[in-house]
């Protein structure tokens, strides 16, 4: 079905469900695959993930009792698909790409509706290059997910606004809550969504619809937060907001501003404006200012405020090919593969940087092969904060035959993600009990000043009985070597006497 409409005083075909959103979400599958296992690495993020999903579905609700509760809905989803496809970094960060790609056909579908088919298609192609998503694109965590969400909630709004209908409604409360189960930070898509309905002048009949919608939504989710709050300790290490922290969301807006100037909406639609501006413009501003009270700004907890961004660069790249169409019409055909060719090559180093192991702190796989080859049957192992002992957790082959001498109860039988480590003075006995140390840490230029007592006892027995054999860092992670100092001889001293 097609509606004809113009724009600038250009007919402009806008197709009401064509299959352009295919094209889209094809190219963002292709670029999601490519180098999808970043030669085999994973970092501690998505270790977190990884270890946490390969635990029963009792031990993750008793997980997410003590800590991660946030990230409950995920890693329940992540076990179901490790339980039937087997770890891997395929399944890890399949479902990041998937939802990226359902995020691509969804605004390629609101661009549609509401410009015309190349601003919609502009708008899709555009999501997978840009910088932010192409790191969480291939990410084994939530926020690709949340992206998803986000993106089907307003394409929901969108037809609701154009046509009311009772199921679509339900399907979009259910859907926010989908989002706010996965991170709750994403209900700040609607506020995002309440601008939309102001700018673009909602009756009184869709605001008490939307509402009842949000509201079942926040209902939903206000148990998840309320317990949440009580982890908060978790986000103890987001640093306080500063200026320069602000320097990229204030690019980002201004890139956003534009692009919504250059939006010439169709008649008896709401404009992308009035969409995407809001869903680039307000989660950014609301994270700005909860961070003022409580740090809490981190670009990844609004991402899907980017689906705002790409909407409103697909309405700049169709002006500009309907501002070219009535003098030069093959000229503008030539507007969106070249200026999608321009944008793949110019982001191409930085493409081909974030598909590197590099372009991570760090690389739990590494580790666990170099600690794989170095050990030795019955060497003990230590780590350095106890968080490494992910690596343990990640590749637990790679570890049998070690014996984790600090450790006291494992992560799985505290509902934690790192154990729980005895005092000081028995890790310092353990040591001294033990003849030769692995001691997995991070590398020199990532690791931070040993804050715990226990950290701090570790490696001054370390340094005062043992000395170090091997020594090889890899990838933000260094794994050591340690062997028994040998014990002084006792002997008589020069004066006849024995020596201490």
């Amino acid at each position: 079905m097609e509606a004809r409409a113009r724009v600038a005083g250009v007919p402009v075909r806008v197709r009401r469900g064509g299959p352009l959103w295919v094209v889209p979400v094809v190219w963002t599958v292709g670029l999601g695959l490519w180098g999808l296992s970043r030669d085999n690495s994973v970092w501690r993020d998505e270790a977190a993930t990884w270890q946490v999903a390969r635990r029963s579905t009792a031990d993750i609700w008793y997980l997410l009792g003590q800590v991660d509760a946030v990230h409950g809905l995920y890693y329940l989803l992540m076990h179901a698909l490790f339980t039937c496809f087997g770890p891997g970094t395929t399944t890890l960060r399949l479902p990041s790409v998937l939802a990226v790609a359902v995020a691509a056909g969804c605004v390629t579908v609101i661009g549609q509706r509401l410009t015309g088919n190349w601003a919609g298609l502009g708008a899709g192609l555009a999501l997978g290059l840009l910088p932010a998503v192409q790191f969480h694109l291939q990410e084994g965590r939530p926020y690709a997910l949340v992206m998803a969400g986000a993106a089907v909630s307003t394409l929901l709004l969108v037809m609701l606004l154009e046509r009311p209908a009772s199921w679509w409604w339900a399907a979009y409360g259910v859907t926010v809550l989908l989002c706010g189960l996965l991170n709750w930070l994403a209900l700040l898509v609607l506020v995002a969504h309440a601008v939309t309905l102001c700018w673009a002048g909602a009756g009184r009949g869709t605001w008490v619809r939307w509402a009842s919608a949000s509201g079942a939504a926040l209902a939903g989710t206000a148990p998840l937060i309320l317990f949440s709050r009580h982890q908060s300790e978790q986000i103890s290490w987001i640093p306080p907001l500063t200026w320069h922290m602000l320097i990229g969301p204030a690019i980002l807006l201004a890139i956003g501003t534009l692009g919504a100037l250059l939006d010439r909406p169709l008649p008896d639609r709401p404009s992308v404006a009035s969409v995407g501006l809001p869903l680039l413009a307000v989660p950014l501003l609301a994270l700005t200012g909860i961070s003022l009270i409580q740090p809490l700004f981190l670009d990844r907890y609004v991402l899907f405020g980017q689906l705002g961004l790409t909407l409103l660069i697909g309405t700049a790249l169709g002006r500009a090919i309907d501002a070219t169409a009535p003098r030069f019409p093959r000229t503008a055909r030539l507007i969106l593969p070249l200026a999608l060719l321009s944008a793949l090559g110019a982001l191409l180093p930085y493409s081909l940087a974030k598909r590197s192991p590099e372009s991570r702190v760090d690389d739990v796989l590494s580790a666990a092969d170099r600690v794989h080859r170095l050990k030795h049957p019955g060497d003990a192992v230590l780590f350095i904060p106890a968080a490494r002992r992910d690596t343990a957790l990640v590749s637990p082959d790679a570890f049998r035959g070690l014996r984790d001498i600090a450790l006291t109860e494992s992560p799985v039988a505290s509902g934690t993600l790192k154990g729980v480590e005895t005092e000081p003075s028995r890790i310092r006995t353990a040591i001294l009990r033990s003849n030769r140390i692995l001691l997995v840490t991070d590398a020199p230029g990532v690791a931070k000043r040993d804050s715990a007592h226990r950290d701090k006892a570790k490696r001054a027995a370390l340094r005062r009985y043992f000395r170090a054999v091997a020594d090889e860092t890899v990838r933000g992670r260094r794994v050591t070597v340690y062997e028994r100092l040998p014990a002084p001889v006792r002997g008589p001293s020069p004066s006849g006497r024995l020596q201490p």
